[in-house]
């Protein structure tokens, strides 16, 4: 099984609200399942943000969930969207790269930010997945700061991060599964080449 096909067996199981199927019709009408999570870090390949929203899923799921005060349902909207902000986001350029064995100049492609849309990035994943799916308090704050101190508003001085994980364990779980799969589990897919 692929990595589009994984991940919509796991949304379907997973997500039931209202307007999740329009949702992801939508999905699969962008760049979401062959776009790269990142432009030189985790997931800098084709497909790199597919498999990192499943690598998020399941990083939180087998070390966050709590059967008896968790809900799957917004485990798997939180994980598998917290990144829907990077559709149609990237796109593939080029540049000039001195090959060393050849001492020659030759054309690489690479992936260039191109935001359309430029609305941050934890509020924009919020605000498209809400054009189809009310999101719940807990999940729109995971989804907001699953970025924490990487987050241009942390940076600059907001305690609203520190409110927001008080507030809703889900937001703590969501960056925890984030970074884990960034930076643990995710090295494999670092390069355009792979």
């Amino acid at each position: 099984m692929g990595y589009k096909e994984e991940f919509i067996q796991i949304y379907k199981e997973n997500i039931k609200r209202e307007g999740s199927a329009e949702l992801l019709e939508w999905l699969q009408k962008t760049d979401f399942f062959t776009a790269p999570a990142s432009t030189k870090f985790h997931g800098a390949c084709e497909q790199g943000l597919v498999m990192h929203s499943i690598s998020v899923f399941k990083t939180l799921v087998e070390k966050h969930f709590e059967p008896e005060t968790d809900n799957m349902e917004s485990f798997a909207i939180c994980a598998l969207l917290h990144d829907l902000c990077k559709a149609e986001f990237y796109k593939v350029s080029a540049r000039n790269v001195k090959n060393e064995e050849t001492g020659k100049w030759e054309k690489v492609p690479y992936y260039a930010v191109e935001d359309k849309f430029p609305f941050g990035h934890g509020e924009k994943s919020v605000f498209l997945i809400e054009r189809f799916i009310r999101l719940k308090p807990a999940e729109a704050v995971a989804i907001r700061w699953h970025m924490g101190g990487f987050d241009e508003a942390a940076r600059g001085g907001s305690f609203a991060i520190s409110v927001a994980y008080e507030k809703y364990p889900l937001a703590i779980k969501l960056h925890l599964a984030d970074l884990e799969s960034t930076y643990l589990r995710e090295k494999h897919t670092s390069s355009m080449r792979n």
